[in-house]
């Protein structure tokens, strides 16, 4: 064992006994710095609910407050409408995709519990929501620099898919430490991580789509949610469209 795996695995430990458990936002420094040390902690099943409330509690905060700022271009009610529809967009995916993981996991021999699949799986979102709330004074500095409603739109597209391409990084490098088994069978699982992946943007974005606006179009009134038609990508498409002057999107 590395020294730096001496240093760095008693620092979860010490996190846990210093609040009697995880604190809600102090988990994020813990995956970050320490992620292995995590990583290697749900796949001995040491804290795993603990952990996994901390995640739920930091990534429902820090999806809010991005959600806040996304949904104050257009007004006070869609803001607070936003902050509450964000963190149910990534928590209702979770839902939904958590048992397709989890059996494709035991179908390909891995041994890991439902827990363990559930808390792999809110690191991804626990490192996605605090990579968008890093990015909300980039956004709110757009907000208060430009009125271009689609720019500012897609500004939002682009900032979930980077923070999301990294939170799902940390759901491949949790997989491979977390499971077991030879190499030929972690390859396996490995394709099916990135199936998974797939599923997940999907499920997502279809989800997003559904609980739609989050930022509010210009001009019209306060609306909770829209009338279901059309879909989350010709509707990015159309934006690209009117940016690049070729198209007008209502």
């Amino acid at each position: 064992m590395s020294e730096s795996s001496h240093v760095a695995g008693p620092r979860v430990g010490e996190k846990r006994r210093a609040g009697g458990g995880l604190r809600s936002l102090s988990v994020v420094e813990v995956i970050l710095r320490n992620r292995r040390d995590f990583f290697l902690e749900i796949r001995d099943g040491k804290g795993v609910a603990e952990k996994m409330q901390a995640m739920l509690i930091a990534s429902v905060a820090f999806f809010a407050l991005y959600g806040a700022v996304m949904g104050s271009s257009h007004s006070l009610l869609q803001g607070l409408s936003s902050a509450v529809k964000l963190p149910l967009v990534f928590l209702s995916t979770l839902v939904v995709c958590a048992p397709t993981l989890y059996f494709f996991n035991l179908n390909f021999g891995s041994n890991q519990s439902l827990s363990q699949n559930v808390a792999l799986m809110l690191t991804t979102i626990t490192v996605t929501s605090v990579l968008l709330l890093s990015f909300a004074p980039v956004v709110m500095f757009f907000l208060l620099t430009t009125s271009q409603y689609q720019f500012f739109k897609l500004l939002n597209v682009g900032v979930f898919t980077v923070s999301g391409l990294i939170g799902v990084t940390f759901l491949s490098q949790g997989m491979r430490i977390v499971s077991y088994g030879g190499t030929e069978g972690v390859r396996v699982r490995r394709r099916v991580i990135w199936l998974w992946i797939l599923l997940y943007a999907f499920v997502g974005s279809q989800m997003a789509w559904t609980l739609r606006p989050f930022v509010g179009a210009p001009g019209l009134p306060f609306e909770l949610f829209r009338q279901l038609g059309g879909n989350f990508y010709a509707n990015i498409f159309a934006s690209l469209g009117e940016i690049l002057g070729f198209v007008t999107v209502r």
